[in-house]
């Protein structure tokens, strides 16, 4: 068993979803709040390191009344354990999951970081050899109860996951801005298809405005 997945995003028409300095303020007031409510409505919430570094994101609830116990169970991917001390998910508005990799154990076991992330309550979950094995993953997070997962990851998470066959349902919120950018971060990057036979298929399901932005939501075909 595993969670039902949905990766939500927010792109520019021409499919960015961060300039090349990393800039990724796309979503109108709108957007955020849509955002906010399917967090609300998931489990878990999972990004990537890429994310967590760039950004420093809470993963909460917090554009819309809420209460803490609303706020989702954070998980990140993260193979070297490279989450700052300070990182703003490893505080107590949550629970947080860090899943790494087994190359590192030792190393990352022995580091202060490790420790501390410890006595803060942060779990780590360990598969894969040098990445995370995002099958095992999956599945270790439906046995913690987490049955619907939001995946908020970077254009490279995504496409690991998809690729895997992972995602179930694709929100995307795309604003009407041109970014260009051959160094820009598109939806799915990774080392993608070969050919567009092999390439992932998906159903539309809904599509309406909000505000100046375009909302579509897809279910993934398998």
């Amino acid at each position: 068993m595993m969670p039902y997945v949905i990766l939500n995003a927010a792109m520019t028409l021409d499919g960015k979803i961060a300039t090349h300095t990393g800039s990724s303020n796309i979503s109108g007031a709108e957007d955020l709040k849509r955002v906010h409510e399917l967090r609300k409505q998931c489990d878990g919430i999972m990004v990537g390191i890429g994310t967590v570094l760039a950004d420093d994101p809470r993963l909460t609830v917090h554009k819309i009344d809420a209460k803490k116990t609303d706020n989702p169970v954070r998980v990140v991917v993260d193979s070297r354990l490279q989450t700052p001390h300070d990182a703003r998910i490893t505080n107590d508005d949550a629970r947080t999951i860090i899943a790494c990799a087994n190359e590192y154990k030792d190393e990352i076991k022995s580091s202060e970081k490790y420790n501390d992330f410890r006595k803060k309550g942060v779990s780590i979950f360990w598969s894969g050899d040098k990445r995370v094995d995002l099958k095992s993953l999956m599945i270790y997070l439906h046995e913690e109860g987490i049955e619907k997962l939001m995946l908020e990851g970077g254009s490279t998470l995504n496409f690991s996951m998809i690729k895997a066959g992972l995602i179930d349902e694709i929100s995307i919120c795309v604003a009407p801005m041109i970014a260009g950018g051959v160094n820009s971060k598109t939806f799915f990057d990774g080392e993608g298809f070969d050919t567009m036979d092999e390439a992932v298929r998906l159903e539309l399901l809904d599509s309406y405005n909000l505000d100046k932005d375009l909302i579509l939501k897809y279910k993934v075909l398998k």
